[in-house]
């Protein structure tokens, strides 16, 4: 990494002095009516007795504007949300049942469907899927249809148990907008495998599944990894591409398509799914008495998780870079930031190995790192300039 790190330094050696802002979040935008939103964050916005001159001050000014407008935009949006689900009628008890048999229908649909794919080794197209249930096409898909519709219906009208369960695990590490999206996932859940033959309340069920899935987000939050900003811009590419390709072809693409049309190797493809899984926390309890914890057991190389994310994409794009070189150019690189073996060699030692002068290995040296600056090349490696 520190080899690559030096061919970056002498690329953007003007470059370097440039900071990031750091970004950061802001505190729970909804909160309720008893507490002061405004003042933590008026605080937050203050400049320092050090910093109040006229600049400084009209900096902090509009700071506050464009907070104050994110905050105003973030909290009409969630009114709009509420304002929409409370026109949602609430469900009859004849009605959660008869939506829960046509859900339960929509099921056994999709675990022949999945019994498809593993035959298959592909996902079903329509045809194939009626005709493994042995029903026409046309009645297939109208059944098809109405479970989805029922799912859908026996969800939307109970957002409003999500919303007021949100409610009570605000301020725990996620934002009101998140509880509300993790708890509609654990509602999901909930339709899926609610069972009206038992009697009881589909509401009663799908609370336990909304607080768990609310919970365990929450948790996961202790546990999140911050990798690179390209590395989050490239997962977000990767789904786009890939919901992308599953519309143009009516199916799920393949690692191959997916690498193909992001010009990227399926090795590299697959390391970035692989980063971009959750970890474990090393806060896990080891052992019956639950006294130890997995971080208790594993050594420390001193290198982060976001280290060895960024120390193998940069390797590989490097390569591509030095690709578009010259042979004896990409080779002089080589030898001279110790990309290879580590050892970072001389002017005079490089010139030795290929019979030459040390300033003509010198001049080499310059006129690959004018190459590499040129915008066409180094786009890729500005990304790691943090």
């Amino acid at each position: 990494m520190n080899q690559a790190n030096n061919v970056l330094e002498n690329i953007y050696q003007p470059e370097l002095k440039v900071g990031i802002q750091p970004d950061f979040e802001l505190e729970e935008l909804l909160i309720d009516d008893e507490e002061d939103s405004d003042g933590e964050m008026d605080e937050f916005l203050e400049p320092s007795p050090d910093e109040e001159d006229a600049k400084s001050g009209k900096a902090a000014k509009s700071r506050r504007r464009t907070t104050t407008k994110k905050k105003h935009y973030t909290e009409d949006s969630i009114r709009l949300y509420l304002q929409e689900i409370g026109r949602i009628r609430l469900l009859r008890a004849d009605e959660e049942i008869e939506l829960a048999r046509k859900i339960a229908d929509l099921l056994e649909l999709e675990r022949v469907w999945e019994k498809l794919c593993q035959q298959l080794d592909r996902e079903p197209q329509h045809s194939e899927w009626a005709e493994a249930v042995q029903l026409p096409l046309p009645q297939f898909r109208h059944r098809l249809h109405v479970g989805r519709r029922a799912k859908d219906k026996m969800v939307q009208s109970n957002l409003r148990l999500v919303v007021s369960i949100a409610k009570k695990y605000m301020n725990r590490g996620l934002s009101f907008q998140d509880l509300i999206q993790e708890g509609s996932l654990g509602l999901i859940r909930a339709a899926e495998k609610f069972d009206h033959e038992k009697g009881y309340k589909f509401s009663t069920y799908a609370t336990w599944w909304i607080r768990q899935a609310i919970t365990r987000a929450i948790a996961d939050q202790s546990r999140t990894i911050r990798l690179p900003v390209h590395l989050y811009e490239t997962i977000s590419r990767i789904k786009k591409t890939t919901k992308l390709l599953s519309q143009e072809m009516g199916r799920k693409p393949t690692e191959e398509e997916i690498a193909t049309r992001m010009e990227m190797t399926i090795e590299k493809l697959r390391f970035i799914a692989k980063s971009a899984q959750l970890p474990i926390s090393l806060e896990t309890p080891i052992g019956k008495e639950e006294d130890s914890r997995l971080g208790d057991f594993i050594e420390s190389d001193g290198e982060t998780p976001e280290d060895q994310v960024s120390k193998n994409l940069l390797r590989e794009d490097l390569e591509k870079v030095l690709d578009s070189l010259s042979p004896r150019e990409r080779d002089v690189l080589r030898l001279r930031y110790g990309l290879d073996d580590g050892r970072m060699k001389t002017l005079e030692e490089i010139g030795q190995i290929f019979n030459v002068t040390r300033e003509r290995i010198r001049q080499i040296e310059a006129k690959a790192l004018r190459k590499l600056r040129h915008p066409n090349r180094n786009s890729v490696l500005k990304e790691y300039i943090r």
